[in-house]
């Protein structure tokens, strides 16, 4: 015979077996209230006994489903699909500039930003975390932790060829040193940053509304200073990169009026005005094979030397000063890179290195042995640490919201085409402008002709709506002139003001006629263009980056 189970009270306590389990339920309360146990009264029972530790209650029904029903997808499909959806994102939205103004969303943002809190480059600094909370509450839809590093980056003259944002205060070093925090540092824009908003009130880009609907923002700025081709970019998207390098604005305006004067110029001949990347640290490019095949092909690898030069202080020693560095490159990663080279004896004949660099400029001094050739030295350096470094030309840009691989007569191109755009769109903009103000003079100087009518006529007028309805049904004024008439002072009725008026008349018809003029000829669009060009590049500075034609073993020679 089986073993007789035992009954439920075995299973618990005397103390709790003779006590009730759940106390009353107030009559007021929910009747499906059931209280927990406190942390005492846990216990293990059978499965078939469960029906002592509370009354179960059954599930409600799941509601009907409302719309289609689910329409089964497979696993691998959603992902993928998902995925893509992503990628594009962070390509589009994130991590590659447009063709046009050379911004990603995010920098493009933060110059909104600071033109709404009237930050120009004459204007009074703000705290940065000011501009990065408008920035992200207002535009971007990430907090402003992740806005800072952005508008650091945009003053930091290191790494921005010509910067966007002048800081105030700690914006880091070429040695690697963080930022201060954003409530400690202030900044406006710089001129260059001015340029890249002018005539952004005259309609010549298209908006969006921003990432809740409650504000628009530019697509695109009008981007009168080319910074795409001399800022570069650098951005990791999903499954591709971008890495244009800085080029030197006078060398962009004259390859761009080049372009502009002959459509049909190829690579070859633009990179006679062009020749190579400037970038902001200096250095040295050695040969142009890599700078030709990035300019034809979108992609290329060049190879950069800090710039040096030997000083002799004693009789039998000779120091290596480094005077520029490659860019992207950490001043003290440098110096600790070859201090280990110096202890594991990869290289010898170094007796010390130090930093004097100082707010003149960069000089870190590498003292060698008495009697050691620095020109072996030297080599050894460039080939062992980051004196010497390849860097990657990848021209990826937006054109259309679509990434394209760009080769230098294409960047040019888009930049022409922008700005053939915004200068239609802008003297479409003064036409209609000119036309409603001209429309509003002619009807006042036709009312000074019968000025004593309409005076009798306004004031034998019982409202002001009266008197409008006279004027349109009487004289044959428009709704606007009537305004206009209505509003005018009583000073318009002498005869100076007479003059004037017929003289802004005149005025505003020949410029009428010139905007319609350049709206119909190209020709004339394109010469806005180059006077655009030649007035950015007397701001100009000289070229920091030098281009050795050949590849030599020392940066000496």
């Amino acid at each position: 015979m089986g073993e007789r189970p035992l009954s439920p009270s075995a299973y618990l306590p005397v103390s709790i077996s003779e006590q009730k389990v759940f106390p009353p339920i107030s009559p007021s309360r929910d009747p499906h209230f059931r209280p927990s146990f406190p942390p005492f009264r846990t216990f293990d029972v059978p499965l078939e006994w469960s029906f002592l530790m509370a009354e179960t209650k059954p599930a409600p029904a799941a509601p009907p489903p409302i719309g289609r029903a689910p329409i089964p997808t497979p696993v691998d499909d959603e992902m993928k699909e998902s995925y893509l959806n992503y990628a594009m994102s962070v390509i589009v939205s994130r991590a590659l500039p447009d063709a046009r103004d050379g911004l990603k969303p995010s920098q493009r943002r933060i110059l909104m930003a600071m033109n709404d809190l009237n930050l120009g480059p004459r204007a009074k600094t703000r705290k940065c975390a000011k501009i990065c909370g408008d920035t992200s509450g207002n535009y971007h839809p990430h907090g402003e932790a992740v806005v800072y590093p952005t508008l650091v980056r945009m003053a930091q003259d290191f790494n921005t060829r010509f910067p966007l944002v002048r800081g105030q205060g700690n914006f880091g070093s070429i040695d690697g040193d963080p930022p201060a925090a954003m409530r400690y540092t202030e900044a406006t824009m710089t001129s260059w940053a001015a340029q890249m908003l002018e005539d952004l009130d005259k309609k010549t880009v298209d908006f969006q509304p921003n990432y809740d609907a409650t504000l628009e923002e530019p697509v695109v700025l009008p981007a009168k200073f080319p910074n795409l081709l001399c800022n570069g970019a650098m951005g990791i998207a999903v499954g591709m990169a971008t890495s244009i390098p800085p080029h030197h604005l006078g060398e962009v305006c004259d390859a761009l009026i080049h372009l502009i004067a002959n459509p049909q110029a190829s690579v070859a001949d633009l990179m006679k005005f062009v020749p190579g990347p400037d970038f902001p640290t200096g250095g040295i490019i050695c040969g142009a094979a890599g700078i030709r095949e990035a300019y034809e092909s979108g992609r290329g690898l060049i190879r950069v030397r800090g710039k040096v030069h030997v000083e002799e202080p004693k009789p039998g020693r000779k120091n290596i000063i480094v005077d520029e560095i490659p860019y992207n490159v950490n001043k003290s990663s440098l110096i600790e890179r070859i201090a280990e080279l110096v202890k594991e004896e990869h290289i010898t004949g170094i007796s010390d290195i130090r930093d004097e660099s100082d707010r003149t400029g960069m000089r870190v001094v590498i003292e060698c042995g008495k009697g050691e050739d620095d020109t072996i030295i030297l080599n050894q350096l460039y080939a062992m640490s980051s004196l010497q470094e390849t860097i990657s030309i990848i021209n990826i840009a937006l054109v259309n919201g679509r990434p394209v691989t760009m080769n230098l007569r294409e960047l040019l191109q888009a930049y022409i085409d922008h700005r053939r755009e915004v200068i239609r769109r802008r003297t479409r903009f003064m036409l209609e402008q000119a036309e409603r103000e001209a429309h509003i003079l002619e009807g006042l100087v036709k009312a000074l002709d019968v000025i004593d009518e309409i005076i009798s006529l306004i004031r034998a007028s019982d409202s002001p709506a009266t008197a409008k309805a006279g004027l349109i049904e009487r004289w044959a004024f428009t709704e606007i002139q009537a305004d206009a008439i209505l509003r005018m002072t009583l000073s318009k009725l002498t005869g100076l003001e007479r003059q004037k008026l017929v003289k802004d008349l005149a005025d505003l018809r020949q410029k009428i006629a010139e905007y319609r003029a350049i709206l119909a000829d190209v020709a004339l669009v394109d010469d806005i263009v180059r006077e655009d060009l030649h007035e950015l590049r007397k701001s100009t500075d000289a070229r920091r980056t030098e281009i050795q034609q050949g590849r030599r073993s020392s940066a000496r020679s």
